[in-house]
Parts: C-alpha cells; sequence; structure tokens
C-alpha cells in the first residue's frame, strides 16, 4: 500500500463516530454528529402548512439547509448571507433529496420538517456527516411528534446514511480526511438506505480517469461504511423498533 494514512486507519476504517443527542434545547430534533475531526450540528424545526404545490394534498415536505460557519476551516470563511454559493445549494440539495427518501410524506400530514446543518468543525465528509447526522435528528422529532399525538403513526418508512470513499494513488479509501481529500485523484460521496440501496452517488476523477473495476471497488467501501453507519444510528435512536416502519 502506497498511500500511508495520516491518522493511521485501514483502508476500509471509518474515522471515530459519534452521536450527541438533544444537543440544543428548543429544536425538536437535534444532534451533534463527530466523525474524526468534522463535527456538524443537524436541528429539525417543524411547521405547519407546506409549500403551494402540496397544499391540500394531505402530504408534508422536508427541505435542508447547509451552512459552514466562518471558523470552521483554517482561514475563516466569509458568511453567506443574501447569495449562496454553488456549493452550498448542491449540498443543502443534497441533503434533503436523501431524506426525503426516508419518509412517508402521506403519514406526516401537512407539515413541513426543515432541517438545518451547520459544519462547526471541517476536516472533509461534511455533506456525508451532515446527512447521515441529520436522519438521527430527524428521527428524534418525529418521535417528539408522535408522544405529543400530533402524529398518529410514524413516516419514517427508511433508513438514510452517507460515506465519502476516494483513489489515493491507485488505492481506495473509505471516509477520507482533509488531507486525503486533497490529494485524492477519486472522490466519491455515495448516499445509500437500510437495504444498501444507492439513493445517490457523486464522483468524479480529480485527474485522467477510473476504471469500473475501481468503482465497484469504492462502492464496495462505502457499503461497508454505510452498513457501519447504520448501526450506529439506530444505537443512537432509543425507539428505534417503534419509530421505524419499513421493511
Amino acid at each position: 500500500m502506497a498511500w500511508q494514512r495520516p491518522d493511521g486507519r485501514l483502508p476500509y476504517e471509518l474515522r471515530p463516530l459519534s452521536f450527541y443527542p438533544s444537543f440544543t434545547r428548543f429544536a425538536p430534533g437535534s444532534v451533534l454528529i463527530k466523525c474524526g475531526e468534522t463535527q456538524v450540528l443537524c436541528t429539525v424545526s417543524i411547521t405547519q402548512g407546506v409549500p403551494r404545490f402540496l397544499e391540500g394534498t394531505g402530504k408534508g415536505w422536508l427541505t435542508a439547509e447547509y451552512r459552514m460557519l466562518p471558523s470552521a476551516t483554517h482561514r475563516r470563511q466569509e458568511r453567506e448571507l443574501l447569495k449562496l454559493s454553488g456549493r452550498t445549494q448542491e449540498i443543502q440539495r443534497l441533503i434533503g433529496r436523501s431524506l426525503r427518501a426516508a419518509l412517508d410524506f402521506e403519514a406526516l400530514g401537512e407539515l413541513t420538517l426543515t432541517v438545518d446543518t451547520d459544519v462547526l468543525q471541517a476536516d472533509a465528509g461534511t455533506r456525508t456527516a451532515a446527512i447521515t447526522g441529520s436522519f438521527v435528528a430527524l428521527a428524534h422529532a418525529i418521535s417528539q411528534l408522535l408522544q405529543q399525538g400530533v402524529l398518529k403513526r410514524s413516516p419514517l418508512s427508511g433508513q438514510v446514511a452517507a460515506v465519502s470513499v476516494g483513489l489515493l494513488q491507485g488505492e481506495s479509501f473509505l471516509d477520507l480526511n482533509y488531507l486525503e481529500d486533497v490529494a485524492a485523484t477519486v472522490d466519491f460521496n455515495v448516499v445509500m438506505n437500510q437495504h444498501l440501496g444507492i439513493i445517490e452517488v457523486q464522483g468524479t476523477a480529480e485527474e485522467g480517469s477510473f476504471s469500473r473495476t475501481q468503482l465497484n471497488q469504492l462502492l464496495d467501501f462505502a457499503e461497508k461504511g454505510i452498513q457501519q453507519l447504520l448501526i450506529a444510528q439506530r444505537e443512537a435512536i432509543p425507539n428505534w423498533e417503534a419509530l421505524f416502519v419499513g421493511d
């Protein structure tokens, strides 16, 4: 193996992962997720009503926002206020699409769930951490709605987690940190459900190209990582068996 991981992990190992549920007081669902040195605060808010295109359908909606705090990286970044960067828009759309794949919107009724993901510290993998952490926050918010009698049944019909993979010096690696992300010749973000069905794959060759064999290995590594993330998510949701209505 030519590339030596800065933190000594094996190629198929995740970074240390922790969830801190109920991290904030007022949001119905909140989780701080730590993936190595990356830290993302994920909160879920609930409002009555839905976007106009859903009014009268009896179906709910979920939308997501993503921001990186100015001090999340080594060099301070300006806050995105009036105009969002293309990167920010892309990431928050990815988060929204991923989480909507886990919900039965008819069971939710005409409520809107707003997921806010704020990167407190960035060491690569912020979008995948945001998806993985937001699912746990979403489950906690739904649990509260059920306890309050707002919902009669759980709309949580799927489970979603995400991870990054990449090629460094021609070899596959799981869950890249910043140094690896910068050095990678191929970089992928993979989102999967509880059956390891693919919800979304974002990938590109930063230099040259990659083979079908390498792509298959990258997806194999992503599966291994997501299997572990799915288990960790369930362990962070106390009433998982009662809350999850999928198969």
